[in-house]
């Protein structure tokens, strides 16, 4: 890999070890073959592979994480993305609305 690497490797083992689940039960519960699913896991959890698309949404599940947390490059996005992913969407509409406010205010 070139450049930066992916932060999925780390949110996804600061999530598992959040979770307190095994790399096994983590690629089983996601759908990954049982005989294959800690090797995977490992190897997204170290960034030697990256899990597609359709395979890190089933890890977030899991992790009961939003997706955009397995992609957030800095620490403090990836807190508030766990922080609103817990809110309702009702929660989260209300949020939203109180910090365009704010954005607003600050902008005039």
């Amino acid at each position: 890999m070139t450049g930066k690497a992916s932060p999925i490797a780390k949110r996804l083992k600061e999530a598992r070890t959040r979770a307190g689940i095994s790399q096994k039960q983590l690629g089983i519960k996601a759908g990954i073959d049982a005989f294959s699913a800690s090797p995977r896991i490992n190897q997204y959890e170290t960034g030697k592979h990256m899990p597609d698309f359709a395979t890190a949404r089933r890890l977030a599940a899991v992790l009961r994480v939003p997706t955009p947390f397995l992609y957030a490059e800095d620490d403090t996005v990836a807190e508030l993305l766990l922080l609103t992913g817990a809110l309702s969407q009702r929660g989260f509409r209300k949020l939203l609305k109180e910090l365009q406010g704010r954005i607003d205010g600050a902008l005039r």
